[in-house]
């Protein structure tokens, strides 16, 4: 019998907006190629918010991405919650916040802290990124710099290697 190792690099960088128009970029690689990306004053979209991209892990492949305004459309948030709560379990799950995420984050702080990431202490301009395996809290990576000063000098960036299917 052989068996087959999957592996799934997820690599994250997140970006807080700022008052000078720093550009600032954020992105979501699998296996090194950008999945999703997005930058403040920069050349990419500013996806403000809280952003998800869930991964097949053994095709090491997005099977889907959305973005949730958490700053600008008072129902994100509950969207949001709605959207990580059908998600099922075992998946495996990347957010990413870009610009400012947490002024209207309130209704999907408790379901972001049930998969691991706790960021009800991200400030206006913080920015966090987390990968998740839906079910396994414990297993979560989280990243999280709480005000706009840590995100522009050291915004959460980190690596997390999937294998078979398990962070």
């Amino acid at each position: 019998m052989q068996f087959i190792l999957a592996r799934c690099s997820i690599e994250v960088l997140a970006y807080g907006a700022n008052n000078n128009c720093t550009p600032k970029y954020g992105y979501v690689k699998l296996n090194t190629a950008p999945v999703w990306q997005a930058s403040w004053c920069g050349k990419f979209k500013n996806l403000r918010g809280v952003n998800v991209v869930v991964v097949d892990p053994f095709k090491c492949s997005v099977r889907e991405t959305r973005s949730f305004d958490t700053y600008g459309d008072s129902s994100a948030a509950n969207q949001l919650r709605d959207y990580l709560q059908q998600v099922n379990r075992g998946s495996i799950i990347v957010g990413v916040s870009a610009d400012e995420a947490s002024h209207l984050l309130a209704s999907a702080l408790q379901t972001l802290r049930d998969l691991g990431a706790d960021v009800a202490d991200v400030q206006r301009r913080g920015s966090f990124g987390f990968v998740a395996q839906k079910g396994f809290p414990a297993k979560t990576a989280l990243r999280k710099v709480l005000t706009e000063t840590e995100s522009y000098m050291n915004p959460p960036h980190f690596k997390v290697t999937v294998v078979n299917g398990t962070i």
